[in-house]
């Protein structure tokens, strides 16, 4: 079918009138702000939606389509780096029933060029690397906006080395999340621990640390399911590391499954670990991170201030506890509902089909419906500590200014017999 090509004019009058819905089909991490192309600015056209052409390769392509508001009566345009990107989006809107297609083919040698022209990018994007950035730097590159120096991969699981020796992005090392945080509590480490495991994996607090994880199909009937939700673990280790003050922090968006994705080779060397001899500096030395039950206690109290319970809907009204160790079920009274999604080892709510971080427009939209907004203190918690962390990442990526990680969590709040609960649904 032969779609109308607009103008950038044609475009500003659209988007001035509100009469369209702008959809970008270039990779999630061209929408957040990465410079793919070498365009004059990163990001994407102000209020466009994300839907990038390599997901009209799913069966399913049209449940995303309509999980973003987007109806056949719509008018719809459709714009990217290159025209068959944008074609190929267009002919799958075609064959849903969508009639309103038009295509927009001067983004980079117009929009962007343009200071005048409306752009918006995720604050802090550089933190959510991409394969090809991953590539360029193995490969004694330069890739965008890293600092220089050293730098270590880290390919992070809970105790489940065969998820890394089954194959991993090569140079990785294997980080098990039992180093950085302690089975005990599962809240994050002493200082002094946490100094002897950074410097173990080679890690100073000048180091740029690359993590990732690997998404195995987490069953809540296995003994351990966290063994394979190894993307939700890299985001934890990652919490944990900005809490003691690695200054270069970076997450692969979409883990190890973008790395596959993109087609790179694998390894299955067990790649030694090259031990350093002092991190750096004192540990924390960004305390304000990390939220422990004084503190969680006077946030619940404080007008300017909430605790956020990243957990799944059955878990917050206490039909279940989420975890096989953890007996109590329901909520702490007070906590803001911040659905993760399906159950404590899913985060369908805040990522894409192919385990991108979702967009921050949606994530946004989702929690400011919900009252959690960024002119307060909030701090994000689940069971123990690794979905609050996820969406603490969230919230810091879109540079809100006051966001940390409750860390003991409902695990540490249901183990004290004095600490309130509730059941069922909330008033």
């Amino acid at each position: 079918m032969n779609h109308k090509i607009i103008t950038t004019e044609e475009l500003k009058s659209l988007i001035n009138k509100n009469d369209s819905i702008i959809i970008y089909a270039r990779p999630i991490d061209a929408y957040n702000g990465w410079r793919m192309e070498n365009e004059k600015r990163g990001g994407h056209i102000k209020g466009a939606k994300t839907l990038p052409s390599k997901w009209a390769n799913y069966l399913d392509w049209i449940e995303i389509v309509k999980s973003k508001g987007i109806l056949p009566e719509d008018d719809i345009v459709i714009y990217s780096y290159s025209e068959d990107d944008s074609l190929k989006v267009a002919n799958s809107f075609d064959s849903a029933g969508y009639k309103n297609i038009s295509i927009y083919n001067n983004f980079v040698s117009e929009w962007t060029a343009n200071q005048e022209n409306p752009m918006d990018k995720l604050a802090n994007y550089s933190t959510l690397v991409y394969a090809d950035w991953v590539k360029t730097l193995i490969d004694g590159g330069n890739p965008p906006e890293f600092a220089g120096g050293d730098y270590v991969i880290c390919h992070s699981h809970y105790r489940n080395r065969n998820a890394y020796l089954s194959g991993h992005i090569p140079g990785a090392i294997d980080l098990d999340t039992l180093a950085l945080e302690s089975p005990e509590t599962w809240n994050r480490r002493s200082p002094e621990e946490l100094k002897k495991a950074l410097e173990t994996h080679g890690i100073t607090s000048e180091t740029t640390v690359v993590l990732y994880g690997k998404y195995m199909d987490p069953d809540n009937d296995d003994e351990f399911p966290g063994s394979a939700a190894g993307h939700i673990g890299a985001v934890r280790n990652a919490f944990i590391m900005m809490y003691t003050g690695v200054k270069n922090v970076k997450i692969l968006n979409g883990g190890f499954q973008s790395w596959k994705d993109a087609g790179y080779k694998t390894s299955t060397e067990d790649v030694v670990k090259q031990a350093v001899d002092d991190f750096g500096a004192s540990i924390p030395q960004n305390p304000q991170l990390a939220v422990d039950l004084p503190q969680a206690k006077a946030m619940i109290a404080a007008e300017d201030a909430d605790i956020v319970c990243v957990r799944s809907w059955p878990e917050y009204i206490g039909e279940v506890s989420g975890y096989n160790y953890i007996e109590k079920k329901g909520r702490i009274p007070g906590a803001i509902f911040g659905n993760c999604g399906s159950d404590a080892y899913h985060m369908e709510n805040y990522r894409n089909l192919d385990h991108t971080t979702r967009e921050f427009r949606e994530v946004k939209a989702i929690w400011e419906e919900r009252g959690i907004t960024p002119d307060k203190h909030l701090a994000f918690y689940c069971g123990t500590g690794w979905r609050g962390s996820e969406a603490f990442f969230n919230a810091w990526l879109m540079g809100w200014p006051r966001v940390s990680v409750f860390d003991g969590g409902w695990f540490e709040w249901s183990n004290d017999p004095n600490n309130p609960y509730e059941t069922g649904m909330p008033d």
